[in-house]
């Protein structure tokens, strides 16, 4: 295997392609007792529109969900109660372009490395299985439908974007699951759960080798067509540059306001970088208008800012609880402004930007944290370790630039939720 040693980060990490397509990658942490494995496909809720042999082809929305859901079922039974037995801690979930499985134990790593590998590549779906998930997941649906945080966040995506399967649920419908059947499933895992298209990625006292091997003998190489994703086009300005409200049984109105990008065509870690410096020095805990705000008592403790990307879109999104939510969101409008003309302090830019390294170099403590980076990274097409060397080079140039490109009225949106005595100035219509 090929090693990989990062020097500022202590971290050393074993790389091979395996003749299936599988990517392993293996980050050593010798004198840990606790290994952690995660196994993920480049294949999320976003992808229910796909290319298969150059034919368009659509599933219904919510089948990669489905799928994770499914998978763990086996014909001697559910692999959980196996991997329970090992000692293992298992858990799965579906993001909008990716889909992992994981677990973490102190003992019986490879055995249970090997159920891992197998029960995700092993599709078996019966149409009995299948309709009581349907039950399973249409309970999970509403629940979530419930969820402040949940609505707040869809409400400013399809606020946000006009075409992106962004805008859509990565749980689906519960119209759209009803249509799922043990076809559709097959369907999709013959053509997104390819070795090519998906990667292991492995953290603990490990032998990498050993890793290699069982991937090797577990993953055969695939047959059949694999699914293309599809190339969106998406407008640069928001569907709607406006605020959205709804009213929910909450305490406080709740918020969160969108700013659009356009995803940087080659460098995602960069850009992802220099998003989470921009907002930093926007509105991030130290900074002038963060003060500024919590002191007026327009935001609390639980304000914050963070950059998002998937492929095919990028966004800063900001919000919490406030009494005044378009007010806030003005502010920072007006913010990104005041940066644009009067520049960042070069004092202020070197502590935001320590702060922001110290933040990233930390999680790395975190087994999960890390393997979820470096798979994401891998699927993006970069080395997610390689943000030190990254961080020497950012600007204050280059994030006033930044700023400049979406802080402007016409590519931002704001999802509102007001308690359910206030009244409503749009209510929005959710696909």
């Amino acid at each position: 295997m090929k090693q990989t040693i990062y020097p500022r980060l202590n971290e050393t990490v074993y790389s091979e392609r395996l003749e299936s397509g599988l990517t392993v990658l293996v980050s050593q942490r010798p004198g840990y007792r606790k290994a952690y494995a995660f196994f993920a496909v480049n294949y999320g809720g976003m992808d229910y529109e796909y290319r298969l042999d150059g034919t368009p082809e659509r599933s219904p929305e919510g089948v990669a969900h489905f799928l994770e859901h499914k998978l763990f079922d086996m014909p001697e039974g559910n692999v959980l109660q196996s991997l329970s037995a090992k000692g293992a801690s298992v858990n799965a979930f579906t993001g909008s372009s990716m889909t992992a499985y994981h677990f973490e134990c102190a003992e019986h790593f490879f055995p249970n490395l090997r159920t891992l590998l197998t029960f995700v590549t092993t599709p078996y779906f019966t149409q009995q299985s299948v309709a009581k998930e349907q039950g399973i997941i249409a309970q999970e649906i509403r629940m979530i439908a419930d969820r402040p945080g949940w609505r707040v966040y869809y409400n400013l995506l399809q606020t946000l974007y006009q075409k992106h399967p962004l805008r859509t649920s990565v749980a689906g419908s519960e119209a759209s699951i009803a249509r799922i059947t043990p076809a559709v499933l097959r369907q999709c895992h013959s053509a997104f759960y390819r070795p090519e298209n998906m990667i292991l990625c492995v953290a603990g006292d490990v032998d990498p080798e050993q890793v290699a091997a069982i991937a090797r003998m577990v993953v055969q190489s695939a047959k059949g067509s694999a699914a293309g994703r599809l190339e969106i086009q998406e407008p640069p300005t928001a569907a709607e540059p406006s605020t959205i409200t709804q009213s929910m049984p909450i305490a406080s109105p709740t918020f969160l306001a969108g700013f659009k990008f356009s995803p940087a065509a080659d460098d995602l870690l960069r850009q992802s970088l220099v998003g989470d410096l921009a907002g930093d020095l926007l509105c991030g805990a130290s900074s002038p208008l963060y003060q500024q705000l919590y002191r007026e008592g327009l935001i609390d403790r639980g304000f914050g800012v963070s950059f998002e990307a998937q492929p095919g879109a990028a966004f800063l999104v900001l919000g919490g609880d406030s009494p005044d939510p378009e007010r806030v969101a003005r502010a920072v409008l007006e913010e990104g402004e005041r940066l644009r003309r009067e520049g960042i302090p070069e004092e202020t830019f070197r502590r935001t930007l320590r702060s922001c390294y110290g933040s990233r170099v930390g999680a790395l403590d975190s087994f999960e944290h890390t393997c979820v980076q470096l798979a994401r990274s891998h699927f993006q097409g970069c080395d997610y370790l390689r943000f030190p060397e990254l961080y020497d080079q950012l600007t204050k140039e280059e994030v006033l630039a930044f700023l400049s490109e979406a802080m402007q009225p016409e590519r931002m949106a704001c999802s509102v939720l007001t308690p359910l005595e206030q009244t409503t100035e749009k209510e929005p219509q959710l696909s």
